[in-house]
């Protein structure tokens, strides 16, 4: 029997990876996605992504989106109850498992797995721990396109911001960006790849500063 699972979807590269590989399982059963966005701003948060740009990629994947309204700002209460009720929900559904593209974080994947705990649904990393200097480089090799959309001015320099994730953009990152931004870095929106059926047409709009970050603005093209 396979396994029905939802993806945890950031419209970013390395949830789109991890979706990649479950495409590619014979045992898994691929009923959706699931995303949180900013209700204030009608934004994934923190990618900075608009709501029509997600239900594009989620058009080209071929699966439903499931969108998480939180609001802004938003506690940590705040944000558990909303998940929770999320998580009840998927449960009514049959739903066994919920994937995450995290890589390697340890405290990030424990406070999944113990949110999930006694829910009957398991966390589940189709990625987890493979070293990012290989995994950016094969992403990449593999024909996935993303644009940065939100930088850490603190951890990376601005001129980063828009940018497109390629060897170009690797072989510039100062030796203490992780190539996959993991530690929060840098975050992105994919447009293309293997997961996808058609590419997203999009150009990089305005270059914003706000809450102690960068963003670039996302926008489809010809629109």
């Amino acid at each position: 029997m396979k396994r029905k699972t939802l993806m945890s979807w950031s419209s970013g590269k390395d949830s789109a990876w991890a979706l990649y590989q479950l495409q590619k399982n014979p045992e898994i059963d691929l009923v959706g996605l699931f995303c949180t966005v900013n209700k204030e701003f009608d934004r994934v948060a923190m990618h900075g992504v608009r709501v029509e740009l997600l239900q594009k990629q989620a058009d080209s994947i071929g699966l439903p989106l499931e969108i998480i309204e939180i609001p802004y700002p938003c506690s940590n209460i705040e944000y558990e109850e909303i998940m929770g009720d999320f998580v009840e929900k998927a449960k009514q559904d049959k739903v066994e498992h919920f994937a995450f593209g995290d890589l390697f974080l340890e405290d990030i994947r424990n406070y999944r797995e113990e949110k999930l705990k006694n829910s009957g649904i398991k966390a589940i990393f189709p990625i987890w721990g493979i070293p990012t200097n290989e995994l950016s480089r094969e992403m990449i090799n593999s024909g996935l396109r993303t644009v940065i959309t939100c930088i850490d001015p603190r951890q990376t320099p601005k001129e980063f911001t828009g940018k497109e994730f390629n060897d170009s953009f690797l072989d510039s990152l100062p030796e203490t960006i992780d190539p996959c931004g993991e530690n929060g870095e840098f975050h992105s929106f994919v447009f293309d790849g293997p997961m996808f059926k058609e590419e997203i047409n999009i150009v990089v709009g305005d270059i914003i500063h706000r809450d102690n970050f960068i963003f670039a603005d996302i926008l489809l093209k010809n629109t």
